[in-house]
């Protein structure tokens, strides 16, 4: 099935392969891995064997010299899906992602409708437009960064601040990530440049704290001998670091394997069922409280929005904004100073830090305190210094009044005893 998602052969499209053309008009790296595997279910149920490529022949076969079959074929599918949805198997999004992979698939390889698809359409169930899930506490993430894995600290750490698709794995490198500092020199931020060289590129930020922990993986790496460049793959394979065999495959430190989106999806299951986040659910219940990798996206917006403008939060995660788009031009920087503002919610293990930052924070208001009673001490013995010589000033001067007026009086006696 990976081999499916790969670009696509262009003397194949003008031969008319139905999965060539298909795949042409998919332009999402995660479209292009979910939609052939919807569209297969769908040709599976209709008993079409061998590989896709040959199934999606012989069904367009069928389609073009028998419409209403298909047609027909579709609302059972359909039906039987409802079924499914009745009995808690699946949701109803499920029926429209069908839906939409089997219409995209029929209407890019028939030059005029084949199918009546509002007549088709009036059978798909209501669909929650939001699903019915929460993101993640901070809790929860701190606990799910705690799985004995190298790599799951920067992969929650970095998804968690920065609100990024699972997909865009797919495409980081060592170079796409990029330090900022202030004028101390201290990391504030890191920018990262997502799906680059794509028309859907677009650039966010994450968290000092997500940096760092990307720097000690990839110096853990190097460690371990692995020649880091800018085109390093930032998610690679593990290798065995001691001589305990565990029954698993490693790699080799020297010669890294890239770890893509789907690998990291199923790694952070792996983590939330071992680290006991992931509860059994009621019977008909089929989702959890929150999911693993879109969680951390919903986390991102749910904190980010409580300090940032919306409008930046919807730019960083890289969401259409509409007509907005065209008269709201910020600056990156503009952009970046927003986010700032959002670090202390986005980080996940932070709480000692800015702990730390408050006890520095009261002793420095506790030493400016001491310095303004210092000076104001100072200034009220100079008061009383200056007081006190004043009245010492005073002190002399009566003396000296007193002497003259003793002086005075002895030489008005003298004149008297003289007449």
């Amino acid at each position: 099935m990976s081999l499916i998602t790969n670009s696509i052969n262009k003397e194949a499209i003008e031969d008319e392969d139905p999965m060539s053309v298909f795949l042409y008009a998919l332009k999402a790296p995660e479209s292009r891995r979910q939609y052939p595997q919807r569209l297969r279910i769908f040709l599976d149920y209709l008993k079409i064997e061998g590989p896709i490529g040959r199934q999606t022949r012989e069904f367009l076969a069928k389609a073009k010299t028998n419409p209403a079959w298909v047609q027909s074929t579709i609302m059972k599918f359909v039906a039987y899906q409802k079924e499914r949805v009745h009995n808690g198997e699946i949701s109803s999004s499920t029926i429209s992602n069908y839906y939409k992979a089997i219409k995209l698939f029929i209407d890019m390889n028939t030059e005029s409708p084949v199918i009546n698809w509002k007549k088709v359409a009036r059978g798909l169930p209501a669909v929650r437009k939001a699903a019915n899930d929460r993101a993640p506490t901070i809790e929860e993430l701190r606990k799910l960064a705690e799985y004995p894995d190298r790599r799951i600290k920067s992969i929650v750490y970095v998804m968690a601040s920065s609100g990024i698709r699972l997909g865009a794995w797919d495409t980081l490198q060592w170079k796409h990530v990029s330090p900022i500092t202030n004028d101390k020199g201290d990391i504030i931020a890191a920018r990262l440049r997502i799906y680059h060289d794509s028309p859907e590129a677009y650039y966010t930020f994450i968290t000092p704290e997500s940096y760092f922990a990307l720097k000690n993986w990839i110096d853990f790496r190097i460690a371990a001998g692995e020649q880091i460049t800018d085109d390093s793959w930032l998610m690679r394979d593990l290798w065995q670091t001691t001589e305990m065999n565990y029954g698993a495959r490693f790699g080799f430190a020297t010669f890294p394997k890239q770890l893509k989106s789907s690998g990291i999806k199923s790694l952070l299951e792996r983590a939330i069922r071992a680290q006991g986040l992931c509860k059994s659910l009621p019977v008909g219940v089929r989702r959890r409280e929150w999911k693993g990798a879109h969680g951390m996206r919903k986390f991102y917006k749910t904190h980010a929005e409580q300090m940032m403008i919306p409008i930046n939060v919807e730019i960083t995660m890289g969401h259409d904004v509409g007509v907005s788009e065209s008269y709201y031009k910020p600056t990156e920087r503009e952009i970046l100073q927003d986010y700032l503002k959002a670090v202390d919610v986005l980080t996940i293990n932070g709480d000692k830090s800015r702990l730390q930052k408050q006890v520095e924070e009261l002793k420095q208001e506790t030493k400016n305190n001491e310095y303004i009673i210092s000076g104001k001490l100072q200034k009220k013995d100079h008061e009383i210094e200056q007081l006190r010589q004043s009245d010492k000033v005073k002190e002399d001067a009566l003396k000296t009044l007193s002497d003259q007026v003793m002086k005075l009086m002895v030489e008005v006696q003298e004149l008297k005893k003289s007449k």
